[in-house]
């Protein structure tokens, strides 16, 4: 059945507020909390440990904290806690993303078993699996991710113990590969520009032959089916339509449904007329950064973490992925009336720091009384 994506229209009068049908919280974001929450509750006195982030949102990963997890890593995989601190006695939960093949194994000679308490997204171990299948059926696995990304890297390790494995940041790394499969530039400049995104004694010489793409599951949906319909046009001119099937392993998008969904809601409610969007997340979420791209094509938009970031109606705090920091910006409420503004959030916030955000503006026109009947009308 085709999902209904039409947006939410909550009319305050002077304000107006267009919420995206879909937004916020996965199954996986909310499976992993649940355990997490569900281990401290049920392990009083003991050490409890996450690899890294829970989710990429600040407000639930410092809840953690002040419950006493302590993180192994930062995001980037850098290490907080040296090992030798951990013993087989402590519980360490493997966060939502998933982790390394050699984190796992290095779990294991500590005495910790990383099934125990792994919180790694079903959307994720299904395009583990993908990759799997593929490479067992002797194609290289490309991955569309950012190569830094918790998620690309544990992938990427999975993916690389069956098949030759590369990962592509962009359409522009996309056609740079291109260049290499149709043997237009020398193998050697391959290694340099792909630095530190191949697999252990990859051969571009013969591992490009037969690729498939697969994605981190937060990318543009659009932007992966792009790159997958590029790399199979340049094999099918390479060898011919009778032999694509031989030369590109037609994978189904291995997204996940609510990125997918998210990102398809924000397509539609960008059909509407509107003044400014605000997007409700974590800096470092990538999903929720995709969200902004989309909404930063159509209209002035502001990437937010809480609704404390509204300073008031004249200034507000929000990032800018450019100068990567956050920024102040005044005046970004227009003096009109109705004001139209789209609201969404990423799949690692929690719907309360949404209407967090919605209060805060409506503070700002006293009519914040007005919420909680309207809330009502809608539950």
């Amino acid at each position: 059945m085709k999902k209904d994506f039409t947006p939410t229209l909550l009319d305050f009068g002077p304000v107006q507020i267009m919420l995206a049908r879909h937004f916020g919280f996965c199954y996986g974001v909310e499976n992993a909390i649940e355990i997490a929450f569900k281990v401290l509750e049920e392990n009083p006195g003991k050490r409890i440990f996450l690899l890294s982030e829970m989710i990429h949102n600040p407000h639930v990963n410092r809840d953690l904290r002040e419950r006493g997890v302590q993180f192994i890593m930062d995001t980037t995989g850098r290490q907080l806690l040296p090992w030798e601190e951990i013993t087989g006695e402590d519980i360490v939960i493997i966060p939502a993303f998933g982790t390394t093949r050699e984190i796992e194994a290095h779990l294991r000679r500590i005495g910790i078993e990383p099934e125990h308490y792994n919180t790694t997204c079903p959307f994720v171990e299904r395009v583990w699996n993908k990759a799997a299948s593929i490479g067992e059926r002797d194609y290289t696995v490309i991955v569309h991710g950012k190569p830094g990304h918790e998620e690309t890297r544990a992938t990427f390790s999975h993916s690389q113990t069956h098949a030759p494995t590369l990962v592509i940041r962009d359409m522009g790394e996309a056609k740079t590969l291109a260049a290499f499969i149709r043997k237009e530039r020398p193998d050697e400049e391959f290694y340099r520009l792909f630095k530190g995104q191949y697999s252990q004694d990859f051969d571009v010489s013969k591992d490009l032959d037969a690729i498939g793409v697969v994605n981190q599951t937060t990318m543009l949906a659009h932007e992966t089916q792009s790159i997958a319909d590029f790399l199979k046009a340049v094999m099918i001119a390479r060898h011919g339509t009778h032999h694509a099937k031989d030369h590109f392993a037609d994978t189904k998008d291995t997204l996940c449904y609510a990125t997918n969904d998210n990102q398809n809601a924000i397509l539609q409610i960008l059909d509407e007329e509107a003044d400014l969007a605000l997007v409700v997340g974590g800096y470092n979420s990538s999903n929720t950064s995709h969200l902004v791209e989309l909404c930063e094509k159509k209209m002035p938009t502001y990437f937010i973490s809480s609704g404390e970031k509204l300073v008031d109606g004249g200034e507000i705090l929000h990032w800018d992925s450019r100068l990567k920091a956050e920024v102040m910006t005044s005046g970004y409420l227009p003096s009109k009336e109705p004001l139209r503004i789209i609201i969404t959030s990423g799949a690692s916030c929690p719907d309360a720091l949404v209407e967090n955000v919605i209060r805060r503006l409506l503070s700002f026109y006293g009519l914040e009384s007005k919420i909680g009947k309207m809330i009502a009308s809608y539950s």
